[in-house]
This record gives C-alpha cells, sequence and structure tokens, in this order.
C-alpha cells in the first residue's frame, strides 16, 4: 500500500543571525558579501593560473588543485548568496522543495571536498614515496578518473539520505533557527519517529567523513616518514613545504567537521552549529586559495610568470612597437 505524505509544512522560515539591530544585520551582510566577492575571486584566479600554465596542466597536483579550487566556489555559492538574500530582508522564506535542494548540494560538495582532499593526499603520497613510478602511477588519465570519481561519488553519497530525510512527515512548526537547511534542525522539525532514521544517517555521514580522513591520514603519515630518511636538505625542506599546505587544508576542513561533532553536547549547540557552518562554508573557502598560493612554490612562480608577461604586454620593449606596425 502506497503510504499517504503527512507532510502539511510547504516552506521553512529560516532565522539566520538573531540581532538586535538592523545596523548589525547590514554590516554582517557587507561583511560576508566581501568574504564572498574575494573568495570567488582567489578560487577563480587559481583555476586561471592552472588552465592557462602550460607547466602546471601537465602536474596532476595543479590539475587537482584546479578542481578543488571550483569545488570551493561551488561549496561557498551554495549558500552564501541565500544568507546574504536573507541578510538584506527581516527573514527568510525557503520553499520546501529549494530548502532540501540546498541541504543535499551543500552536504554532496562537502562529501566532495572530502574526497578530494583524499586524492590530493594520494598524489602526494605518489608523488614522494614512489618518485620514478609516479609518472606512470599517476597518469593523465588516472588523474581525469580520480576526479570524476571524487565528483560522482561525493553526489551519490548523500542522494539516498537525503531522499529518507525529504520522507518523513513535516507537520509543523516550520521555523529553522539556522541560515541554512541543516540537517540537524530538520530533523528536529519532522513528526515522524526518528529511531532508524537518526542511526542510519550518521552511518552514511561517518562512513563518508573517516574514509576520506583515514585515506588521507595514512597518505601523509607515509609522506612524512619518507620525507624524514631523505638524505638531501633542500628536497627535504621542499617535500615539507608542499606537503605543508595541503596539511593546513585538511586541518582546517577536519576541524570544522570534529568541532561540529564536538558541538553536539554544549550548552549553546544552536550557536556552535551557526560558527562552525559558517566556518567551514565561508571561511575555509576563503583561506585555502591563500594558503596554497603562499605556501606553494609552483603557484608562486606560475603567478610571477603570469604577472611578467603581463607587463611585457603593457610596456613593450623600445622599438618593438615599430616592428609589430611594420
Amino acid at each position: 500500500m502506497k503510504t499517504p505524505n503527512r507532510t502539511a509544512v510547504q516552506e521553512f522560515i529560516l532565522l539566520g543571525f538573531t540581532l538586535g539591530k538592523q545596523g548589525h544585520r547590514h554590516l554582517l551582510l557587507i561583511v560576508f558579501s566581501a568574504i564572498y566577492i574575494i573568495s570567488l575571486v582567489e578560487n577563480l584566479i587559481i583555476i586561471t593560473v592552472v588552465l592557462l600554465d602550460a607547466r602546471l596542466t601537465r602536474l596532476p597536483m595543479y590539475v587537482l588543485l584546479g578542481n578543488f579550487s571550483w569545488l570551493e566556489v561551488c561549496y561557498i555559492s551554495a549558500t552564501v548568496p541565500r544568507m546574504l538574500s536573507d541578510l538584506a530582508s527581516p527573514y527568510g522564506v525557503i520553499s520546501f522543495g529549494a530548502c532540501f535542494l540546498q541541504f543535499y548540494i551543500f552536504f554532496s560538495l562537502g562529501n566532495t571536498e572530502g574526497f578530494f582532499l583524499a586524492a590530493m593526499a594520494l598524489d602526494r603520497y605518489l608523488a614522494i614515496c614512489h618518485p620514478l613510478r609516479y609518472p606512470l602511477l599517476m597518469s593523465h588519465q588516472f588523474c581525469l578518473i580520480l576526479m570524476a570519481s571524487c565528483w560522482v561519488v561525493g553526489f551519490l553519497w548523500y542522494a539516498l539520505p537525503v531522499f529518507w530525510v525529504s520522507r518523513l512527515s513535516y507537520c509543523g512548526p516550520n521555523v529553522i533557527d539556522h541560515f541554512m537547511c541543516d540537517s540537524g534542525p530538520l530533523l528536529a522539525l519532522a513528526c515522524s519517529s526518528l529511531e532508524h532514521m537518526q542511526t542510519l544517517y550518521n552511518i552514511f555521514l561517518s562512513a563518508g567523513i573517516l574514509g576520506s580522513f583515514l585515506i588521507v591520514l595514512i597518505s601523509y603519515a607515509l609522506v612524512v616518514l619518507a620525507l624524514l630518511k631523505m638524505p638531501n636538505h633542500d628536497r627535504r625542506l621542499k617535500g615539507f613545504s608542499t606537503v605543508s599546505s595541503h596539511v593546513t587544508v585538511v586541518t582546517l576542513f577536519y576541524g570544522s567537521v570534529a568541532a561540529m561533532y564536538l558541538g553536539q553536547g554544549w550548552k549553546d549547540q544552536v550557536v556552535v552549529g551557526k560558527v562552525v557552518t559558517l566556518f567551514y562554508t565561508a571561511i575555509t573557502p576563503l583561506l585555502n586559495p591563500l594558503i596554497y598560493c603562499l605556501r606553494n612554490e609552483g603557484m608562486k612562480e606560475a603567478l610571477g610568470r603570469g604577472h611578467r608577461t603581463n607587463e611585457q604586454i603593457s610596456h613593450p620593449v623600445h622599438g618593438e612597437g615599430t616592428k609589430l606596425s611594420m
């Protein structure tokens, strides 16, 4: 028999940030708009540099980095524009379907980011621990398959859990004390029994995060051991410099995930959830490009080459303009 849909809620109200004065809301709107624009510019610069620099395009590490930057563009765009729109109005009303679409896209992108971090860790492991076989092991074809797998598995992973949550009954109230459609507030509003749903959802969530984290942890542990055994001091320092940027990004991502889990037992759980979600939604896409550009020699050299090329175009050598006009 077909179970009737007892969902009465057709839309949700996102409370966002509880602010006493309208001026505070406008200040947050300006700050987060600036963060969003700067994040987009930073990540798009990395994508452009990787695409236009022939040296970087041939290296799997930078191909993965370019895809990771595009992932960050999608990640911050999944929530921040909606948050900015709600800050500009007294409160945000979002339809039932749009809410679950945002829920699915946001968590799928987050899961995909974990898989990309694992793929980048695997790439560094092969490059440092198996340098002679690296071109064969991390071929262009395998790199493309690895990237495609991250995107496909990342988005398929949450399809079933989100479908389960969307099929629950929502009878009211419909107020979400958050700036986005997150799993915790949605499950709290459900009228259905969550005895088995919560367990299944946590299994899917934990399996995706722990799976990618184990790959990252094992890969970088082996990389550090290999670097410590290197007799060449300069190569060892260069290896640690490259790996340190990756480890910093990994720490930001999994640190925020761990803070979300640990914050579930705190007194101000709602506030902690908003702060942590805001951090890995808006702040990490802002910081990650800076970390890669400032700590990665290849990116700094590519940016330098691009800057010198622009200078040559803007200020041609004396007499060059005459040659071109002849």
